[in-house]
This record gives C-alpha cells, sequence and structure tokens, in this order.
C-alpha cells in the first residue's frame, strides 16, 4: 500500500475512533483491510451525516450532497488518484477496488438524507422502513461487500436481505434512543400512525411524556418491532468468517444492549441520551469474538425457530 493511501486510512480510522465510538468498537476486531475499508465506508457517511445535520440553510445542503455524490461518481468511474487532495475519497476509492462495495449504497444514503433536508415525515411503519433501508439498510449491504460470506454457507443468497434487516434494527433503535434530540431539530422519525394510537401526536419536546400519553406503550411497540428486525438480521451471523462475525455481533450486541435499557425505562430517552459504559461494551466485543452469538443463531435455525 502506498504512503498516500496508508494516510487516507489512517485518516478514515482517526475519524471513526473519534466520533463513533459503538461502531469502533466493533470494526477493531476485523483483520486490518477489513477495518480500513469499514472505516473509510464511516468517513464517507459521516460526512454525508453531517451535511444534514449542520446549521446550513437547506438548498445549501443539497448542494453540498450532491457535490459529495460527485465524488462518489469519480470514486465508480475510477478517477480518484492516490494524491487526490480528498482523504476520504483517496481511501474509498481504493476499497472499492479491494471490495465488491456496492456504491450505490451510498445514493441511497444520500438520498436519505435529502429526505431529512426536506424534511420528510412518515405515516406509517412502510414508509419509515423506506428511508431506514436508505440511510442504514444500504450500509449494511455495504459492510456485507467488505465481510463476504465463508463459501458453502447456508443460505448465503440472503445474507444481503439479512444485513438490510439489521440495518433496520439499529436505525429504529437510533431513533427511539433520540427522540428528543430529533424533536430539538424539528424532526419526527416515529409514524404518524403510531403516535396517535399511543396518544403522542403532540410531540416529545420536554424531559416528561405529552399529557395524556401512554408514552411507555409506545416505547415498548417499537420496541418489540426493532427487536423482530434484530432476531431476522441475525441469521446473517453463521454465513460469516469469524472476526467478521465478531464485528457484526458486537455492533448489534451494543445496540441491543441499548434497547434493553429503553425498555426498561423508556421515559430516560426523554431525559437525555442513553448508551452503554466502557466496560460493556468491551464485554458485547468479547462475546462477539468468542463466536456465541453465530452459535446460538445456527442452533435456534437447525431447530427452526428463527
Amino acid at each position: 500500500m502506498s504512503a498516500p493511501v496508508q494516510a487516507a486510512y489512517s485518516y478514515c480510522e482517526a475519524v471513526t475512533g473519534q466520533q463513533a465510538r459503538n461502531f469502533a468498537y466493533g470494526i477493531r476486531l476485523l483483520p486490518t483491510e477489513k477495518r480500513q475499508a469499514m472505516s473509510a465506508l464511516y468517513a464517507f457517511s459521516r460526512r454525508v451525516d453531517d451535511i444534514g445535520d449542520g446549521a446550513l440553510d437547506p438548498e445549501t445542503k443539497r448542494v453540498r450532497l450532491e457535490n459529495t455524490r460527485t465524488v462518489l461518481d469519480r470514486i465508480r468511474d475510477g478517477a480518484v488518484d492516490e494524491d487526490d487532495t480528498d482523504p476520504v475519497a483517496v481511501a474509498l476509492a481504493d476499497a472499492a477496488r479491494r471490495f465488491p462495495l456496492p456504491l450505490g449504497g451510498l445514493d441511497e444514503l444520500i438520498d436519505g438524507v435529502l429526505m431529512d433536508v426536506r424534511g420528510a415525515t412518515y405515516e406509517t411503519w412502510d414508509d419509515l422502513k423506506a428511508y431506514c433501508r436508505c440511510v442504514a439498510g444500504a450500509i449494511g449491504r455495504l459492510s456485507l461487500g467488505v465481510f463476504g460470506t465463508e463459501p458453502g454457507a447456508p443460505g448465503a443468497e440472503r445474507a444481503a436481505e439479512y444485513a438490510d434487516t439489521l440495518g433496520l434494527a439499529l436505525q429504529l433503535t437510533n431513533i427511539l434512543r433520540d427522540v428528543r434530540e430529533d424533536a430539538g431539530n424539528g424532526r419526527t422519525y416515529l409514524p404518524a400512525d403510531d403516535l396517535a394510537k399511543f396518544g403522542c401526536s403532540a410531540g416529545f419536546h420536554g424531559s416528561v411524556p405529552p399529557p395524556g400519553s401512554d408514552f411507555a406503550g409506545l416505547v415498548h411497540f417499537e420496541v418489540r418491532r426493532a427487536r423482530a428486525l434484530f432476531a431476522e438480521g441475525y441469521r446473517l451471523l453463521p454465513m460469516l468468517d469469524r472476526r467478521s462475525g465478531a464485528c457484526v455481533a458486537a455492533m448489534a450486541g451494543i445496540y441491543r444492549r441499548l434497547l434493553d435499557r429503553i425498555e426498561r425505562d423508556p421515559a430516560a430517552v426523554l431525559r437525555g441520551r442513553v448508551s452503554l459504559p466502557g466496560h460493556e461494551k468491551a464485554y458485547v466485543a468479547v462475546r462477539g469474538l468468542s463466536g456465541l452469538d453465530a452459535r446460538h443463531v445456527s442452533r435456534r435455525t437447525a431447530r427452526g425457530r428463527v
């Protein structure tokens, strides 16, 4: 690997380590080439998210997002040289040469963030699911391009579907965790149908649920939905090699534990951001590396319970 490409990857890994603590716990379990490729994917995705979440006016955000799509087009066309001034583009271009990355997934991410910029809201779960597939399911499929599947793994033809579903599970967990923060930014992601069902249509603008609402009922309803998505997405684990499976199990395991905390105390998401302490994340990473989750899924699949 040339010095400019190595420097580009080092930049992406620094971005990942500083800004994606949960993600970083998982990818540190990967061998070097895969870890670097995942860091490049994260750094590009972070750039897109930062534009959408920033303080610029909507039209400027739209222009910058389309400029980011132009960078992606250059990567796709093989037009990014290793001495390019954009380290993220250099790293991602190298990763795309090394791994079969479905780069169209990053177009979907940009499309999803453009939905945020336009202030899209979601009437039904199907509406929200379409958004989640853009901003998270696509990242699951891109990650699978790095991981690959084990030769002869049963059911591997559905691996991309499971990776996409696991992305949905992670995104729905994020939505529950960030419900008040998103409300403060003028965004509502939970489906309007669900909000109405539990008396929460007024939104979340304080540290207590809306008067007369069944906020706990809403959270528990969405938690059950997320758990079903995790159960389906976990079918991916036995199809991956040990270290890739450990990476996925660690990242998903952290979010499943966040879901447990949210379920135990639904109103906590209105008081602040729910998170896991470092020692608990480390335990989840070790558990993933042991292959325990993958073996558990394999046994359940064999019994027809997953």
